[in-house]
């Protein structure tokens, strides 16, 4: 996962940090509550900040909706090229379905 750099990520109840601030989050266990459920650790400040938020919420928030998607896009380009020429060949002719041209339009999506 890529953290997007200058995003500010709302920790809840009127908390806000820059997302490639943050060095860990962790889940709070003991005396969890509403307004209490992760320490976040941000860089340059000594303790942690109590974040109403879960770890999970502010994480995605962090990497942005758009980090999932490109994840599946690079497993779908892995899995397409385990696909032999032939068994290719023949998904493009039985359904229409252009296995090549799907990889390199992932490539040009991802920039990889």
């Amino acid at each position: 996962m890529k953290i997007i750099s200058d995003r500010l990520v709302s920790l809840g109840f009127g908390k806000f940090v820059r997302a490639d601030k943050v060095v860990a989050l962790v889940p709070i266990e003991e005396e969890r509550g509403s307004g209490r459920r992760t320490l976040v650790y941000v860089e340059g400040i000594g303790e942690p900040l109590v974040g109403g938020r879960t770890e999970g919420t502010i994480l995605r928030d962090m990497v942005g909706a758009e980090s999932g998607a490109i994840e599946l896009l690079r497993e779908l380009q892995l899995q397409i090229g385990q696909v032999r020429p032939l068994l290719k060949a023949s998904i493009r002719s039985e359904a229409g379905l252009d296995l090549d041209q799907l990889s390199r339009r992932i490539t040009e999506l991802t920039g990889e």
